[in-house]
C-alpha cells in the first residue's frame, strides 16, 4: 500500500489545471490568414484544398475558409506562393453556428461563444452525452473517448458519457452520417428525453469532410437538426470540445 501511494506522489498532478489556457505545441487549429491581396490570377490554395474550404469571398481579391470543411492538412500553406495562409496551434474554435466557422481576411477570429443561459440553468452543473459515431474513421472518436483520461478529465466539470440516450441530455455526434447509420442516430435522438442538446464533432461530421460528396451518406438528420455546438478538426482535439462546451455553459476552468 504505501509503496502505492509512492508511485501516486511521484507521478505528480497530470490533470491539464487550465483547459482554456493551454495551446498544444505542433498542433495545427485556428488559421490565420494575412492582410495581403491575393493576386487575381493565383488559385494555389484553393486548388490545394481537398474538401474546397477555402473560396474566394465576394470581391474575390480576398479568401475565406470554413473551419467546418477544413481538414487542417497544410496543403494551403504550402501552396500559398505569398504565406498568406498559416495556422496558429490555438484550440479555441468551436462555433454555435454554421456561418461562424467561416474565416475571412476581414474577420480573422472567431466569434467567443456566448453563454447560453437556458443551457446553463438546465446543465450547467450535470451534462450526460451519448457519443454516436456515424460512419466514422475513430479519429474523432478516440479523441472523444480520450476526454476521460487523467490529462483532460472532463468528468471534473460535471460532464460525462453514459451508455444509453436514455440517460443522455445530448448527442454527441463523429463520422460523416453514412446511410447504415441514418437510422441508428435518428433512433437515438429521439430515445433521449427532453431538453436536449446536439454537438456535430470533427469535420465530417459538420460536412461531410472529404466523403462529402459520396453517395454513401445520408444526412437528412442534420439538415433537420441544428447542432447547438460545431465542434471542428481532423480529428477534433479534445480542447476544442472541452472548450467549447465549457464556454456554452459558462462553467469555469
Amino acid at each position: 500500500m504505501l509503496q502505492n501511494l509512492a508511485v501516486r506522489i511521484a507521478q505528480g498532478r497530470q490533470t491539464i489545471p487550465d483547459v482554456r489556457a493551454t495551446q498544444p505545441a505542433g498542433f495545427r487549429a485556428r488559421p490565420v490568414i494575412a492582410a495581403d491581396t491575393c493576386a487575381s490570377t493565383c488559385s494555389a490554395c484553393m486548388q490545394s484544398c481537398p474538401t474546397q474550404a477555402i473560396t474566394p469571398t465576394s470581391d474575390t481579391a480576398t479568401l475565406q475558409l470554413d473551419l467546418g470543411r477544413c481538414v487542417m492538412c497544410g496543403e494551403c500553406v504550402s501552396a500559398c506562393p505569398k504565406g498568406n495562409i498559416q495556422f496558429s496551434n490555438n484550440p479555441q474554435i468551436s462555433a454555435t453556428s454554421r456561418q461562424a466557422l467561416v474565416v475571412t481576411q476581414a474577420r480573422p477570429n472567431l466569434d467567443p461563444i456566448a453563454v447560453n443561459t437556458a443551457l446553463r440553468r438546465r446543465f450547467g452543473r450535470s451534462l450526460k452525452l451519448r457519443c454516436v459515431s456515424a460512419g466514422g474513421c475513430n479519429g474523432c472518436e478516440m479523441e472523444v473517448n480520450a476526454l476521460s483520461n487523467v490529462n483532460f478529465d472532463l468528468g471534473r466539470y460535471g460532464i460525462d458519457f453514459v451508455a444509453s440516450p436514455r440517460h443522455a441530455d445530448g448527442l454527441v455526434l463523429t463520422g460523416p452520417l453514412t446511410r447504415n447509420m441514418a437510422q441508428a442516430v435518428q433512433m437515438c435522438w429521439d430515445a433521449m428525453p427532453e431538453p436536449k442538446i446536439l454537438v456535430a464533432v470533427g469535420t465530417c461530421a459538420i460536412s461531410g469532410g472529404v466523403f462529402a460528396d459520396s453517395p454513401a451518406l445520408d444526412r437528412r438528420f442534420l439538415e433537420q437538426m441544428a447542432p447547438t455546438l460545431y465542434v471542428p478538426g481532423c480529428p477534433a482535439h479534445p480542447l476544442t470540445f472541452m472548450t467549447g462546451i465549457l464556454n456554452l455553459l459558462g462553467i469555469a476552468s
